[in-house]
């Protein structure tokens, strides 16, 4: 299983998915990380500034380069998203945790003791 989580600093979770510097991506075998690495944000809509381009619109940019860079991941473990992409995560069959939780580390623990929160109704609206 593979999991993603938007970090400014390859330690802390980020306080908004889309404005992330990047993403650590987990593998996770038998409750158990076997591999940890760091991948650089260069797909979100908010880094390619498209929420700021009248052309696209804040409600009309594409999740398509989210999904194709972490698509292979089933899990997404962030500090807040907007409602739009927490739904088309849904619609791909990608289970995702709004979490308070600010460390990477105690954040996958706690979900590989099935007690991370999921804090889905502070997803933003914009």
């Amino acid at each position: 299983m593979k999991i993603a989580i938007p970090s400014n600093d390859n330690l802390n979770i980020s306080s908004h998915f889309g404005r992330t510097k990047g993403f650590v991506i987990c593998e996770m075998d038998n409750d158990k990380i076997i591999k940890k690495e760091f991948k650089q944000n260069t797909f979100t809509g908010h880094v390619q500034g498209l929420h700021h381009d009248n052309k696209h619109g804040h409600g009309n940019h594409s999740h398509n380069g989210i999904f194709n860079a972490i698509g292979d991941c089933e899990i997404v473990i962030a500090g807040g998203m907007g409602r739009r992409l927490y739904n088309d995560f849904e619609k791909n069959n990608i289970k995702v945790f709004v979490t308070k939780e600010k460390n990477i580390d105690n954040a996958l623990k706690l979900f590989m003791n099935n007690n991370l929160e999921n804090n889905s109704d502070e997803c933003c609206n914009h």
